[in-house]
């Protein structure tokens, strides 16, 4: 019995081998990651787990009931024989993965495959390889989410199922009792050892790529948010060499250059010390980027240094654009090529558009500064860059956990971005499309706050034809959540109603925040000056713009108490009313 065990606890490397491959295929990743497989998927994870099964069998040992003597490896099957296999694993992790449908589909091509090599068990066995998809099914409604524990008594009590069909269906029952005795438990032993395995092997692999890339968008990020404050200014020679230094602290490489069309403007790491600012660039390479805009690997590099070439080895050459346009490039150079690999020049590629991006924020700030409604650039100003990458950070987050709830904040983030730049094109909308704004921004909000934030809505359908200047609502309600429950651990809440009257729709927005001191709300309401973090500006325009719209019934009227929570409410009056 043992040396029957140890002998298919050996031949787990292939199942190992075989989980590894696995990992390399899109669709298999699938699995992991979908509630439902279409039906073309399915048809491609019965193949392969029924393949599976297969191979499990041809990697088992034949058994004779009559010598009592094991082979090696599994050829042909006498009459007398039967085989100590691995097959159930392969239908065990198809029925897991994908359901019943899945399990007994490979379970009918590995015990179809048995069938045909014959023996005394050859039926009861492919019998059995069906029932072992069934089992592993049922337990895939209960659990999508397969724990090793799960997959290691799933793919025993599979074996155990088994050998009791053996004892029911195969002839002569003498030489069943006989086989079931030498090989049952170290088949159910070795094949619940081998699900879990498997199933460990798949999720450790996973597990290792998903942790990189979540590592990767991380950095990404971080890059994102340090660089910000320099490249607000343009591209200038003291922004490069700021952005240069964060990059060369952040990526693992030589030496960071950035260029305009025509010249360095900065240049951090190797051959920095002979390095000339506003040197004109030398490579053709370089050149060649600004005229196609297009990012290249380019070996055996050399910067131009004050009295010599500097050899850097290789450089991943990438362009910056502003409106479409090439106005200059990221270089990033390494000491081999052997240094570049596929996730670098992803990162890199990704870090080149942020920048570009930045660029264009950069240029649409002073296009703001020269624009002559202040209300809009106010408003503008709210927009902190630091919501964007917390809304980006929680879905790279949930990417791989929630794929649903990624593509739903997404689909919040985009409308949330669509209606600010709309806000600056328009003089009015509609309440409806204010709330629906509001709540793009709260759909965000609670997916930070997860368990510690809950919005209440009592909304009056009728009032929301009532048209309202942009961004009214939303400044309100950013500011219940960004100061009101600002270092609140629970139970915080926010309230919105909107409720029509004959005269007009009254809105109130309400939280249970730590509320405002009589000071800060005078300052709100008459327009002093506002403190030095900006609170309160939001608010203050919002006022303004609302009572030279409506006039003094459309005032911000502010009850609030200190730890208990503020109320916001204003009046649109109809018209005439």
């Amino acid at each position: 019995m043992f040396e029957l065990l140890f002998t298919m606890l050996e031949r787990l490397g292939i199942i190992v081998t075989i989980a590894f491959i696995l990992t390399r295929f899109p669709f298999f990743r699938g699995l992991f990651y979908q509630d439902r497989l279409n039906r073309k998927q399915q048809y491609t994870v019965i193949f392969f787990f029924g393949f599976f099964g297969i191979i499990g069998t041809y990697s088992g040992l034949t058994f004779s009931t009559e010598t009592l003597q094991f082979n090696r490896w599994t050829a042909e099957v006498a009459a007398d024989e039967a085989i100590a296999n691995s097959r159930v694993i392969g239908v065990v992790l198809a029925g897991l993965l994908g359901g019943y449908k899945v399990g007994v589909g490979a379970g009918l091509i590995a015990g179809i495959h048995r069938f045909t090599l014959g023996g005394f068990t050859g039926f009861s066995c492919s019998i059995a390889s069906i029932a072992a998809g069934l089992i592993a099914g049922a337990v895939y409604k209960r659990n999508h989410h397969v724990k090793l524990k799960t997959a290691f008594f799933v793919g025993g009590i599979a074996e155990a199922v088994q050998m009791v069909i053996i004892l029911m269906l195969s002839r002569p029952f003498e030489a069943a009792v006989t086989l079931v005795e030498a090989i049952g438990l170290p088949m159910i032993i070795a094949n619940g050892l081998g699900s879990a395995l498997f199933l460990l092997v798949i999720k450790n692999v996973m597990n290792e790529e998903e942790k990189a890339g979540a590592l990767q968008a991380q950095k990404t990020l971080r890059i994102t948010d340090q660089t910000l404050a320099h490249l607000r200014q343009g591209m200038t020679t003291a922004s490069a060499q700021q952005v240069c230094r964060i990059l060369y602290n952040e990526i693992d490489s030589s030496a960071v250059a950035i260029t305009d069309q025509t010249h360095i403007l900065a240049h951090i790491g190797d051959g920095s010390s002979h390095h000339r600012t506003n040197s004109l660039i030398q490579t053709d390479i370089t050149k060649d980027v600004l005229n196609k805009g297009k990012l290249v690997v380019a070996t055996d590099q050399t910067i131009h240094c004050a009295n010599e070439n500097c050899q850097l080895g290789a450089a991943i050459i990438a362009p910056l654009k502003q409106r479409g346009e090439t106005v200059g490039t990221l270089k990033i150079y390494f000491h081999s090529e052997k240094e570049i690999t596929s996730v670098i020049k992803e990162l890199i590629a990704g870090l080149s558009d942020l920048l570009s991006h930045q660029l264009e924020v950069a240029q649409a700030d002073k296009a703001y500064q020269l624009a002559k409604e202040a209300e809009i650039k106010a408003l503008q100003a709210q927009i902190s860059p630091h919501f964007l990458f917390n809304s980006l950070n929680i879905i790279v987050s949930l990417i791989r956990i929630n794929p649903k709830e990624a593509r739903n904040l997404l689909v919040s983030l985009s409308h949330f971005l669509r209606q600010n730049l709309t806000g600056t094109t328009v003089d009015m909308i509609s309440l409806d499309q204010e709330l629906q704004h509001v709540r793009a921004y709260l759909a965000i909000e609670e997916a930070r706050f997860v368990d510690k934030l809950k919005i209440f809505y009592d909304i009056d359908e009728d009032g929301l034809n009532t048209n309202i200047p942009p961004l009214t609502l939303q400044p309100i309600v950013e500011n219940s959540i960004k100061h009101g429950l600002k270092n609140k651990n629970e139970d915080c809440f926010v309230n919105i109603v909107i409720h029509k009257s004959q005269h007009g729709v009254e809105v109130k927005v309400e939280d249970n925040g730590h509320g405002m001191a009589e000071e800060t709300i005078d300052k709100i309401q008459h327009g002093r000056a506002m403190s030095e973090t900006g609170a309160g500006i939001g608010l203050f325009n919002v006022n303004r713009r609302l009572t030279m719209m409506f006039g003094e019934k459309a005032f911000l009227q502010i009850i609030s108490k200190p730890d208990i929570g503020t109320k916001i409410t204003f009046f649109l009056p109809s018209e005439g009313g």
